[in-house]
């Protein structure tokens, strides 16, 4: 499925592009907006890499990953990124990972793009299982998954390896069935 167009009320989901490095630098080169994650700040040519390998992606056959761009519908500006990809080990599953840029945090957008991402994977995708792992100190992410609907199943221990120390990973998770009762 190509290109990936996805929009709410603030929000817009799409295809990452090339011109797109310099917004998700702000994203992805920022200690503060990288805390959580599972990586360390990465420099520009990193993040070239990420979009050159996201837009390749974007056109495989079968595709099995799904990096987008989170844009706010009224300036167009990239304010995010969300991500989906097919889990070879479950049927009908993917993993779900999102990051936004500081300055919008608070402002419900996470909760907005996660269901663009859910409602896109469930819809779109068919797909059955949709999961995604957070630091257990990200509460703001435990709150956004919660809130659409998202079970938290367990931790995986010593799951991420980040500034040398192996961090645990919380799992959450929410099927076809359950995203379709809430909607």
């Amino acid at each position: 499925m190509h290109p990936v167009t996805r929009s709410s009320a603030r929000l817009g989901l799409r295809e990452l592009a090339i011109a797109d490095v310099e917004a998700l630098l702000a994203i992805y080169g920022s200690a503060v907006a990288t805390e959580h994650l599972s990586f360390e700040p990465r420099n520009r040519e990193q993040v070239e890499q990420v979009v050159a390998r996201s837009v390749t992606a974007a056109t495989a056959i079968p595709r099995t990953e799904y990096a987008l761009a989170i844009v706010e519908t009224e300036t167009a500006e990239l304010i995010g990124s969300g991500r989906l990809a097919l889990d070879p080990h479950q049927e009908r599953g993917a993993t779900l990972g999102f990051a936004l840029h500081p300055d919008v945090w608070g402002r419900g957008f996470g909760v907005e793009a996660v269901r663009l991402l859910l409602e896109f994977g469930f819809n779109d995708l068919r797909l059955h299982r949709i999961w995604g792992a957070r630091s257990p100190l990200n509460k703001a992410s435990a709150k956004t998954m919660s809130a659409v609907g998202m079970v938290e199943e367990g931790t995986i221990r010593e799951h991420v390896l980040k500034a040398g120390t192996w961090r645990d990973s919380v799992v959450h998770a929410i099927t076809d069935r359950e995203f379709s009762s809430r909607s």
